[in-house]
């Protein structure tokens, strides 16, 4: 229940701002009927429960299935068999994803029958399969992921010039409604397990890009569907808005229809699971029950989302933006703005790729900065979006062009795990709450704005808010990429300063860096740059499922703590040197300090705690260690090191002889 009060109160921080936006235009401008109000907070109670189930269970079964998957695509011993399991993981996701069935319905809707929702839903699964074929086969053969998307996104420039406007801003607006609650948690898992697979030095690259490639599936289905069948514009009369009456009596007829909608939506995947399972993975009771209670939760979660989103937020959506467009229209561009700070943080797919991008970065990239980027990014678009609308001369392709041209440019200039990363965001950025409340807000402000069209104008918002975010991280990537450069400038100053240390090492001191979850490996390499040698590494978690409390300080399950047994006269530089180099005063998040541990090799482990207080000088350590805590750890440290201090004093004196840096 932990995690469950865990996942509610994360859900909770980002979803309040957006009630308080809603019931503010309510109160003041919108002025809606008390029905309509008091569903819409039964739905954001429905969605705030709903969610943080969701993304329990998504811990619990969705990210072990797409590892397991992964595991069976990438092991399969002929391209046949990886081609067809990519191709079916695809298509069965997608054509189940309640995002996409959602758009369908509108789409069939606003175009008065003349695309057929399950017509369209078939079409864009199978585009998702393809193309998670040929970005499975790229990823296990190590091909350039710029050069793919950037291959990807011209051949869907050719394909937009021989589409009309309708079915550009359909085809758009697909590619991110395909992304959405249900299949982007299972490919982001999909693709971490296949870079696990795969191995190498782009390991941490390959985990991300997946959902930036089954992004531009749909696109292609349907722009080959406008071409192939001659049907180049849309005809039809969009089905007049009509918001439901009454409280009780829409969730009771919702609730077990997408009960039955999140059914289907699960079954299919969950299928080609167990069938699996039971013929190649044979996972054991725990692990499969396990699963099995995650799938409940996703499915129990997944339901009480989409009635919260169709109950509280498609009707709101609507009204918001027709009462403004009609009465303040001037007002719309900063209502989407506002709209699109906060509503992208409440997106679920969001908060998994935030999450697991900190995960596999080890902190490097911050899951903070992410959705700082992608809310900046979101709101522009949705402010570009009511400007298209309230401009009749401004159309889509001004934006879509030159933002993924820009965006594909700065691919090669970004650091490698930030193109991934982008890609995948800009498909994470419109999932449920684009596809229903967003784009409702979009339809009624284009209803009510007489130069506008629906179908043309109340379309393409999500094809906007699935581009922005790829334009901005990526901007975000090529900064990150210039700051590594000039760190690495000064690294190679501080190696060249490196101390050249002369006489018998006398005195150990003992460097310890608590650090976040990955940063170990490049804390040993600053170390290394200033004359340490060798570490131990001990991991947050400890034995018993407990978190690991060294000197006083919990060392959480996402840190680690390295030790190094370093001469007293370098202590200090190493310790500035880990400081500094990792930025641990700030987004870092991690401390060092230094411990007198004797003279050679820990004889005296049990030192005086005030001796250890007065020598921890660096990264503001305010904790003073009891002499258990130093002895005991100290000690373990001693057991690790002791062949190698057993030779110390021979290597120095023989590196000194020789000439060599000890």
């Amino acid at each position: 229940m932990s995690l469950l009060r865990q996942k509610i109160e994360e859900v909770s921080r980002s979803l309040l701002p957006v009630i308080a936006l809603v019931l503010v235009l309510a109160f003041t401008l919108v002025k809606p009927g008390s029905d309509v109000i008091i569903r819409f907070l039964i739905g954001s109670l429905l969605l705030l429960v709903g969610l943080g189930i969701f993304l329990l269970g998504v811990d619990l079964a969705m990210n072990p299935i797409g590892e397991h998957m992964a595991a069976a695509s990438a092991t399969s011993k002929t391209a046949f068999g990886v081609a067809a399991l990519s191709f079916l993981m695809g298509f069965l996701v997608t054509v189940a994803e309640p995002d996409l069935l959602i758009l369908g319905e509108q789409v069939e809707s606003a175009s008065g029958g003349t695309i057929g929702a399950q017509t369209m839903v078939y079409m864009v699964s199978a585009g998702v399969g393809v193309l998670i074929m040929l970005g499975t086969f790229r990823l296990l053969r190590g091909r350039s992921y710029p050069v793919f998307m950037g291959l990807a996104y011209l051949g869907i420039f050719v394909l937009s010039l021989f589409v009309s406007e309708e079915f550009l801003a359909i085809s758009f607006d697909s590619s991110g409604a395909t992304t959405g609650a249900l299949t982007t948690p299972f490919i982001l898992a999909l693709s971490a397990g296949l870079s696990r697979i795969k191995g190498g030095k782009t390991a941490e690259e390959d985990a991300f890009g997946m959902v930036g490639v089954m992004s531009a599936g749909p696109m292609y289905a349907l722009m080959l569907m406008s071409i192939i069948t001659g049907q180049s514009n849309i005809q039809g009369e969009a089905a007049p808005f009509e918001p439901a009456s009454g409280v009780l009596s829409p969730l009771m007829h919702l609730l077990p229809d997408e009960l039955f909608k999140s059914l289907v939506a699960l079954l299919p995947l969950s299928a080609l699971f167990f069938l699996l399972n039971f013929t190649r993975f044979k996972l054991g009771k725990r692990e499969l029950g396990r699963i099995l209670k995650g799938l409940l939760y996703t499915l129990l979660g997944l339901t009480l989302f989409l009635t919260g989103v169709y109950v509280g937020f498609l009707d709101m959506g609507q009204i918001i933006g027709r009462s403004i467009a009609s009465s303040y229209s001037w007002l719309l561009p900063i209502v989407a703005f506002g709209l699109g700070l906060i509503v992208v943080l409440v997106e679920p797919a969001v908060m998994v790729l935030g999450q697991q991008i900190e995960d596999v970065t080890g902190g490097r990239i911050p899951n903070r900065i992410i959705k700082i980027t992608l809310s900046i990014g979101v709101a522009l678009a949705m402010t570009g979006s009511m400007l298209r609308i309230m401009i009749p001369t401004v159309k889509l392709w001004y934006f879509l062009l030159p933002g993924f041209a820009a965006a594909i440019v700065l691919s090669f200039m970004a650091d490698p795990v930030f193109v991934g990363i982008a890609y995948d965001a800009g498909g994470v950025a419109s999932g449920p709450m684009t596809a229903t409340f967003v784009l409702a807000f979009a339809q009624g402000a284009a209803a009510m704005t007489p130069t506008a069209n629906v179908l043309v104008d109340g379309f393409g918002v999500i094809a906007m808010v699935a581009m922005a975010p790829v334009l901005s991280i990526m901007v975000l990537g090529a900064t990150f990429k210039r700051k590594a450069a000039a760190t690495q400038r000064q690294e190679v100053h501080h190696a060249q300063a490196a101390p050249v240390l002369a006489g018998k090492v006398e005195f150990y001191d003992c460097v310890v860096a608590i650090l976040n979850r990955g940063l170990a490996e490049r804390a040993i390499e600053l170390a290394r740059d200033v004359g340490a040698r060798g570490a131990t590494i001990l991991h947050g978690r400890g034995s018993g499922g407990h978190d690991m409390r060294m000197f006083n300080v919990e060392v959480q399950k996402e840190k680690e703590a390295v030790l190094w047994l370093v001469d007293t006269r370098i202590s200090d530089q190493v310790a500035e040197r880990l400081y500094h180099g990792l930025d641990l005063g700030g987004e870092g998040g991690g401390t060092v300090f230094t411990i007198p541990s004797g003279a050679m090799g820990l004889n005296n482990a049990a030192v005086d705690v005030e001796e250890a207080a007065e020598r921890t000088e660096v990264a503001g350590f305010a904790e003073v260690a009891e002499v258990a805590d130093v002895v005991e750890v100290v000690d373990e440290y001693k057991n690790d090191q002791t062949d190698e201090l057993s030779d110390e004093p021979q290597r120095v004196e023989a590196e000194q002889e020789s000439g060599d840096q000890p």
